[in-house]
């Protein structure tokens, strides 16, 4: 029986890199992580994998459906495995990491360390908002945290996650700095520009991802970048088999399915034989943003057109900015093999996702952006609070990397690391 590979999971988030690495059969020793509320979501999902491993789902089944609650379904968990997850800032709080990855891991060595910092800092959004294009902010540095973990486990591998913005953020010096850091460590690193949409994500998502191996191992690395997933679908998928909501309705815990599967639900593992929704909660609207979405939606299934916001009644303008963000409203059109990016902001507002049935007039559920994101049906995303949280969910989400493709890339390094 081969070994499992291990990893570290570095600004964990709500673990969608490490969903991915956990399906192709990797071990996570630790998941590191500064928000409370995606900790638990840490330790939710690893209560699935543990139980499922176990045959004791109907435990964790029992917490989707509301019959248990979050500490009833953590204590039936080793608590060796819930305290892999450390809710510890990565930068200030270092020397106490380490000691806890020292005591989790044991003699067990680290095949890779996985997980990207905040993106913000480099993303091209979050610039151009920002009055100093971002240069004072301490995140443009976390990668030298990064390199100190590299430094100290010397795994074999690490696969560094961000946002395409990270190759061009002051004038590339910032990749230049971050690369000469990584050789110094011992790695000589190759970057990737991805597409989620080629590996079955059916969102339009761009990101960066730094591959870096040892150099004494003089890897050939996989042609990610060409990689086309025979996984595809229109957004349509997403929407079809699930209950209709209006804006502000819905259920945490739990609704039944209203359609049956599709091709695309199976093979993406969004359906995967739980037959519960759970967070399928659309957020509630003012009168003025339903009539806003009405006009968005049928401009769409119209004349194929998305809206200017300027083209609005002027008695609907309420934005004082009128010389940017023009798109500010959109739908997620479901006859497009793909969507917009889904980004943390959706934990604001949802107008830039208005849900493509004028009927149901609304922004998307927290479960219909899990979706987009390719996250499965029964992955639960957890608030700070044991009461439903919708903005720290779709927080997560949006801050997430697609499971779908992460799973895609940890089976190619498996291949090359056996």
């Amino acid at each position: 029986m081969k070994s499992q590979l291990t990893y570290i999971d570095l600004f964990a988030g709500a673990g969608g890199l490490s969903e991915g690495f956990i399906r192709a059969g990797y071990k996570p020793l630790a998941h590191v992580e500064s928000d409370q509320a995606a900790c638990f979501t840490l330790k939710t999902r690893l209560a699935y994998h543990y139980l499922k491993q176990n045959r004791k789902l109907d435990t964790y089944l029992k917490y989707l459906k509301g019959n248990i609650g979050r500490y009833e379904l953590y204590s039936h968990i080793p608590e060796d495995l819930l305290s892999t997850v450390i809710n510890r800032k990565i930068g200030s709080e270092n020397k106490i990491i380490f000691n806890e990855i020292d005591r989790l891991k044991g003699d067990k060595k680290v095949d890779l360390i996985i997980g990207g910092p905040p993106c913000q800092a480099y993303s091209l959004v979050g610039r151009a908002r920002d009055q100093n294009g971002m240069k004072n902010d301490k995140r443009n540095y976390l990668y030298i945290h990064y390199y100190k973990f590299l430094k100290k486990y010397k795994p074999k591998v690490f696969v560094f996650e961000n946002v395409p913005g990270l190759l061009s953020a002051k004038n590339g010096q910032y990749f230049k700095n971050m690369s000469t850091l990584f050789k110094k460590a011992g790695y000589l690193t190759k970057p990737f520009e991805l597409e989620a949409k080629n590996f079955g994500v059916l969102q339009n998502r761009r990101r960066i991802l730094i591959i870096g191996f040892r150099r004494e191992l003089d890897f050939i690395l996989p042609d990610l970048e060409n990689f086309k997933s025979n996984i595809t679908s229109a957004v349509k998928s997403v929407f079809s088999d699930l209950p209709k909501l209006q804006a502000g309705e819905g259920k945490d815990k739990y609704f039944i399915y209203s359609g049956k599967t599709n091709a695309w639900l199976r093979d993406a593992q969004i359906r995967n034989g739980v037959d519960i929704v759970t967070q399928h909660i659309s957020r509630p609207h003012t009168t003025q943003d339903k009539e806003i979405y009405q006009i968005v939606v049928e401009k769409w299934n119209v004349e194929k057109k998305r809206l200017d916001y300027n083209d609005l009644p002027e008695r609907l303008k309420t934005h004082r900015n009128r010389h940017s963000f023009f798109d500010r409203f959109k739908v997620v059109a479901d006859d497009l093999p793909y969507s917009q990016t889904v980004v943390a902001h959706i934990a604001k507002d949802g107008h830039y996702y208005i849900h493509p049935d004028i009927d149901q007039n609304r922004s998307i559920s927290v479960r219909e952006a899990a979706r987009l994101q390719s996250f499965s049906d029964d992955f639960y995303f957890e608030g700070v609070k044991v009461t439903a949280n919708r903005t720290a969910a779709y927080k997560q989400i949006g801050n997430a990397v697609p499971p779908l493709m992460a799973q895609t890339i940890a089976i190619k390094l498996a291949d090359l690391l056996r």
